[in-house]
């Protein structure tokens, strides 16, 4: 089956289910056996609320199929999920390899309770493609990857770190959000763990907080031991959206592909904007490995806007009707977000020249995000002459 049908499709039992078409919500924590000798064997799919219900199993089954994964595991956040699948894998004494243009609360995670386990998080330039080869060592547990990367939006070639990460026996994880798991399958490239923050385009409407982690048969079960182990669950009522926005997420990420490549080619041409980054422009020196492995973009990008004067960026963000400003991204309305990046980085240096800028483009008409914007560069001008 075609993407659309899956998202359309996996995972739903509606004659399990007296005929509904979406799976109810089950809120379960005690289930019953009807005799000891069934509560001693355990031989059924649920057993305790904690460990799963039918509506935890209709979206694990529906990201499995969008993943091409052997199973998935639902935690209750984005970075859930992350810390999950790096908790999954390393040892005491370990070390990971994490691509330094990666979400930043990866990286707080890495230098505050891994450092405190002992184990030594090092951060590569997500350029490096097969020189990564040259930083494994034998103690290496994970190679951790983003692609594109959050805020800056380079483009990592996946294939080259996988094979030199297979090579040498290393396990590889990435963050998948940004394609929703409908533009790019990086466990077809040979990727070990798929993981996405769920908040973002499965959830689509900025309503759940959900995470989840798509795996190979090999990760599978040591990604769903350390879930267990920790005591995670993913809430009937998030995982119920998150099934819900899965079903529409073909229709509007298409748009937001479209509504995404409009706005960053408007911006390419403005005077006010020194560079935008998005591996869907020919000229994003991403572009090819963008056009290799992925099929489309999301509506996440960024650009840099030649203005450094905090009042002045206030005056254009401020008075946007449409622009949201607000730290998640993935669902229907747009938003836009000033960072530093620069206060990210370890392995590499990120000098933009001017305040960089993260937009999300929602399903908004294009025309009138264009207005919006336009009348905040006019207010940008206005207040720095």
């Amino acid at each position: 089956m075609k993407d659309d049908t899956k998202l359309t499709h996996a995972g739903r039992h509606p004659h399990e289910n007296h005929g509904a078409v979406n799976t109810p919500v089950y809120h379960a924590s005690t289930i019953l056996f009807p005799t000891l000798a069934d509560f001693d064997s355990r031989d059924r799919k649920y057993v305790y609320g904690r460990k799963g219900t039918p509506t935890t199993s209709t979206l694990e089954e529906a990201v499995s199929a969008l993943e091409q994964a052997h199973g998935t595991v639902l935690a209750p956040s984005g970075l859930a999920a992350v810390t999950t699948t790096l908790m999954s894998f390393v040892q005491a004494g370990g070390h990971v390899l994490l691509t330094d243009s990666t979400y930043f609360p990866t990286r707080k995670f890495a230098s505050g309770l891994l450092a405190r386990l002992g184990i030594e998080a090092e951060y590569y330039d997500p350029l490096i493609g097969n020189g990564i080869e040259a930083l494994i060592r034998p103690n290496t547990n994970l190679i951790w990857m983003e692609s594109p990367g959050s805020l800056t939006f380079e483009m990592q070639d996946v294939p080259a770190i996988v094979a030199a990460a297979k090579k040498h026996g290393v396990p590889t994880a990435i963050d998948n959000t940004w394609s929703g798991g409908y533009f790019f399958k990086p466990l077809t490239l040979g990727v070990d763990v798929s993981v996405q923050a769920a908040t973002k385009y499965i959830v689509g409407h900025s309503d759940a907080m959900l995470g989840t982690i798509a795996c190979n048969q090999a990760a599978y079960p040591k990604v769903l031991d350390t879930f267990l182990q920790q005591g995670n669950c993913a809430g009937p009522d998030d995982v119920y959206l998150g099934t819900r926005g899965l079903r529409t997420m073909a229709v509007r990420m298409n748009r937001q592909h479209e509504n995404g490549i409009k706005m960053a080619e408007w911006l390419r041409d403005r005077p006010e904007v020194i560079r935008v980054m998005h591996p869907a422009l020919p000229e994003d020196p991403g572009h090819e490995i963008w056009k290799r492995d992925f099929t489309g973009a999301s509506g996440l990008f960024g650009f840099v806007v030649d203005c450094t004067d905090r009042a002045a960026l206030g005056a254009m963000l401020d008075g946007l009707a449409l622009f949201g400003m607000g730290a998640s991204w993935g669902g229907y309305e747009s938003l836009i977000l000033p960072s530093d990046p620069s206060k990210m980085r370890s392995a590499t240096k990120w000098e933009a020249g001017g305040t960089t800028l993260r937009m999300h483009v929602g399903l908004e008409d294009t025309a009138d995000l264009i207005d919006d914007l336009t009348a905040g560069f006019d207010r940008l001008n206005s207040a720095r002459r």
